[in-house]
């Protein structure tokens, strides 16, 4: 059965919709991540920055070094994270066959939505008008008979742009030419060992005999297949996360575990939000250290399904107590795992030893609703809305604004 692929991809999402909020900044180079002499990344620029050669993931030292002038921000994920939901309520519209491989950026096959919409151009057409009247940021939408051709489809007319690839000769056609890391996965790794070997561009790829790729395994025979056109991977549902994790990097190393645990504090209620918002709890906390030294390390503590901010913090506050640092910490992290879309605990038949402890579960009780309060407030208001006495003291020592 042939199938239709429309590949959904924002145009520098984060930093349009800085732009959206605040027109001033439209035409800037505008960088999102750290801020000049922090520790950090750019998370993602505005095409004007990408001018200069900046580009995510790259340090913002050399940022800085490549766009002294441009307009610097921290990014602010709860605002994205809307945007994102915003986005993917339009395209559930039209399928449900959706895979949704970031905030910014989903798969679709809508092979049966043909007969309720249209052909693909008119749904293309229309997912980019409603995206922009409602959300107020432009997308670039590809077309295509497969996943690789979708992507590659959606990214050949940035920003803003609409390409359809109907068939594997025009795919092949249009990438012929064109270096190998074109194809679906092949990084930077895989292309050093290609060229090594006097392959460079997709026409290489092809006209070189299977059995010179047998030091790749099977992945010599799938880039090939991939090269000739020849994608069968499906659009796979998303399904709800694994973990949900989130981390802090210190801008000057640090020694002290007490300047941690605030950390972690704060972290703890970051990862209780989410949970909350997605309606998991979980059964497993783990802290992560990364040293000086760039190594790092887990520890992990498993027990009830938890969701609140305090038992959160409770585990890993036990599992740092019994670390002893061997250098100097650069970087904390929380994460909670082990999901699931219920607290059990919640339904356990009191044993006789609960009943007589009733004064330490009317205890537990008054601290979940507290819990649950801050989070109402949060989801209403904004996470900065409403902080516990002690989050609000270590929030003045610690400036916290990033975001994973």
């Amino acid at each position: 059965m042939n199938r239709t692929i429309i590949h959904v991809d924002m145009d520098a999402f984060f930093a349009s919709i800085e732009v959206r909020d605040n027109p001033k900044l439209s035409g800037k180079p505008l960088i999102i991540g750290a801020l000049p002499g922090e520790r950090g990344v750019v998370s993602t620029c505005s095409y004007e920055a990408r001018k200069y050669g900046i580009h995510s993931a790259m340090s913002i030292a050399e940022a800085y070094r490549r766009c002294p002038h441009g307009i610097y921000m921290h990014g602010d994920m709860r605002k994205y994270e809307k945007a994102s939901d915003e986005i993917h309520k339009i395209m559930l519209r039209f399928t449900d066959m959706i895979e949704f491989v970031a905030l910014d950026e989903g798969y679709m096959d809508v092979t049966s939505s043909l007969r309720l919409f249209g052909s693909a151009e008119q749904i293309g057409k229309q997912l980019k008008e409603e995206i922009f009247k409602k959300v107020g940021v432009t997308c670039s939408v590809g077309i295509s008979y497969c996943m690789m051709g979708a992507k590659l489809a959606s990214e050949e007319k940035k920003p803003d742009g609409f390409f359809v690839i109907p068939d594997k000769e025009a795919l092949t056609a249009l990438i012929r030419k064109r270096p190998v890391g074109v194809i679906y996965g092949i990084g930077m790794k895989t292309q050093e060992k290609l060229k090594s070997m006097g392959i460079e561009t997709v026409e290489d790829l092809i006209e070189t005999p299977p059995e010179k790729l047998k030091s790749f395994g099977a992945v010599g025979r799938e880039m090939l297949d991939l090269a000739m056109g020849n994608d069968d991977r499906r659009v796979i549902p998303a399904t709800v996360s694994k973990s949900i994790g989130r981390e802090y990097t210190f801008q000057e190393n640090i020694t002290e575990k007490s300047i941690m645990e605030e950390t972690l504090l704060l972290l703890c209620r970051d990862v209780s939000l989410r949970a909350k918002r997605q309606g998991q709890w979980g059964r497993t906390v783990t802290l992560k250290i990364k040293f000086s030294n760039m190594q790092s390390i887990t520890r992990s503590k498993t027990g009830d399904a938890i969701n609140s901010a305090k038992e959160i913090f409770a585990r890993v506050k036990e599992l740092l107590k019994d670390e002893r640092l061997k250098a100097s910490v650069r970087l904390v992290g929380v994460t909670l795992g082990n999901l699931q879309n219920s607290c059990e605990d919640k339904c356990k038949q009191l044993s006789l030893f609960d009943e007589l402890d009733k004064s330490e579960n009317a205890a537990k009780e008054k601290a979940r609703a507290l819990d649950d309060t801050i989070f109402e407030l949060h989801t209403k208001y904004g996470r900065n809305i409403l902080k516990t006495g002690k989050e609000l003291e270590v929030h003045k020592k610690i400036i916290n604004t990033e975001e994973d």
